[in-house]
C-alpha cells in the first residue's frame, strides 16, 4: 500500500506490546467490537479449511462492492479496463507500467515464467517448495534441477549457484518460502540474486511478502529496479484475500516483461481489475488481515509450546510444525474431526502445514490437534 508500512504499523500496533493471552484460551483483539463485524466472515462451517493459505476475512466489503458494480461490463473484455490497476500496481512498486504483468493469481505468472524461460532447458530449486511452476515446466519438457533444503530447512544457495550452467534457463526462489515460511538472510539473498541473475533469470516469487515483520527486508524488485535479470511474483490472494478472484501481476525489466506478456493464458477479468483496484486502496484491510494473521499465528503458537512441538519461524499465514506423526494419517484424523490441513511436502513427511483461519477456526482446531497430539 502506497504510504503504508506494514513493519512500522505492526510494531507500532498492539501485537507489538497489548495484545494479552489468556490463560491458553486465546488472543483478545485489540479492535472494537464494531471493527470485528464489519469485518465478521461467513459462519463457521465445516469443514474448516487450514490447509491452503487462505485469507478467510475477504474479500472485504469495499472489494465486493467493486466487484457487483462492475457486473455491467462483465460483457466486455478486460483489456481495455485494465490500465487504471496496472497505474496502481506501478506506482505502488515504485516501477514503470511496463514493468507490470497482469495474471490470473500469481500461479499463472509462476506457470508462464516456467515455460518462457526453462523450455527446453532446466529450472533449479529447491525441494520442498511451491510446486506450481515446475511441474507445469516439467509438462513442455523442462528438466528440474532439484536441490534439498540445507540442514536449517533454508534454500541452499551455495549449492544452487554451484548448479548454475549453460543448461539453466531459469532459478526459482520462494521468499518466504512455502511450506516452511522461513526467511533468507537479506544480505545473502540480494548477493545471490546480483550473480546468478549475470548468468540466467532468477525468479523471487513473494507471495507472502506483505507478512513479513523482519525491519527493512528488502524485495527482489529492487535488482528489478537496476535492469538484472530478475521477475517477482505479487498476489492479491493472501493478505488482501481474493484467492478464489484470481488477481497477481509480475514485475520485470521490460524486455522480459513482453516475453511474459505475450505467454499470458487466461488473462485478468473485469471483476478481478476492479477488486485488485479496491483491495490496493482498502488500507483499513490491509491492516486488519495483517493484525487477524499474527493473533492466529500467536495461537497456534502457543498451543505448539504447549504440547512441545518443533516449528518453524514464520513470515507468513501459516506455521510448519513437525508433529511425529505422518501426515497423510494425520490428515484422515484431523479431516473426520472437521478439519482440513496442509499437504505432504516429501521429504518432510512428519511435517505439518496449518494456515491461519480466523480466530474462531484457529480456536476449535487448537482444542481438536490438542486432543489428537497431545
Amino acid at each position: 500500500m502506497k504510504g503504508l508500512s506494514r513493519r512500522d504499523w505492526l510494531k507500532t500496533s498492539t501485537l507489538g506490546g497489548g495484545l494479552a493471552l489468556f490463560g491458553g484460551t486465546g488472543i483478545v483483539s485489540s479492535l472494537s467490537a464494531e471493527e470485528i463485524k464489519k469485518y465478521n466472515p461467513r459462519p463457521i462451517a465445516g469443514p474448516i479449511r487450514l490447509g491452503s493459505n487462505e485469507n478467510p476475512y475477504g474479500p472485504s466489503e469495499s472489494m465486493r462492492k467493486a466487484m457487483v458494480a462492475a457486473f455491467d461490463n462483465g460483457c466486455r473484455y478486460p483489456w481495455g479496463y485494465n490500465a487504471s490497476l496496472v497505474k496502481m500496481i506501478a506506482e505502488k512498486e515504485g516501477v514503470p507500467e511496463d514493468y507490470i504483468v497482469l495474471t490470473a493469481g500469481s500461479t499463472e505468472g509462476l506457470k508462464v515464467a516456467g515455460i518462457t524461460f526453462g523450455r527446453g532447458r532446466e529450472i533449479i530449486s529447491c525441494t520442498p517448495t511451491f510446486l506450481s511452476m515446475m511441474e507445469y515446466a516439467e509438462l513442455w519438457g523442462t528438466e528440474i534441477n532439484w536441490v534439498p533444503l540445507n540442514k536449517d530447512l533454508d534454500f541452499d544457495l551455495d549449492e544452487i549457484e554451484k548448479r548454475v550452467s549453460y543448461e539453466t534457463g531459469l532459478v526459482f526462489l520462494c521468499n518466504p518460502n512455502n511450506p516452511t515460511g522461513k526467511l533468507l538472510p537479506a544480505d545473502r539473498v540480494l548477493d545471490f540474486c546480483e550473480k546468478v541473475s549475470q548468468r540466467t533469470v532468477v525468479f523471487s516469487d513473494e507471495a507472502y511478502y506483505d507478512y513479513i515483520t523482519e525491519p527493512n527486508y528488502p524485495s527482489m524488485v529492487e535488482l528489478v529496479k537496476k535492469g538484472h535479470d530478475v521477475v517477482v511474483s505479487r498476489t492479491l490472494s493472501k493478505v488482501y484475500g481474493l484467492a478464489g478472484i484470481r488477481m497477481g501481476y509480475l514485475i520485470a525489466k521490460p524486455d522480459l516483461a513482453k516475453k511474459l506478456k505475450d505467454r499470458v493464458v487466461a488473462n485478468t477479468n473485469i471483476m478481478a481489475i476492479e477488486a485488485g483496484k479496491a483491495a490496493l486502496a482498502d488500507a483499513d484491510f490491509y491492516k486488519f488481515s495483517l493484525q487477524k494473521n499474527e493473533e492466529a499465528k500467536a495461537m497456534i503458537i502457543q498451543t505448539l509450546n504447549e504440547l512441545k512441538l518443533p516449528y518453524l519461524p514464520s513470515h507468513a499465514n501459516f506455521v510448519f510444525f513437525q508433529s511425529g506423526k505422518d501426515i497423510k494419517e494425520l490428515g484422515e484424523i484431523m479431516e473426520k474431526k472437521g478439519f482440513i490441513i496442509g499437504r505432504a511436502f516429501p521429504p518432510l513427511n512428519d511435517w505439518c502445514r496449518i494456515s491461519t483461519g480466523t480466530i474462531e477456526e484457529i480456536t476449535l482446531y487448537n482444542r481438536a490437534i490438542k486432543e489428537v497430539l497431545g
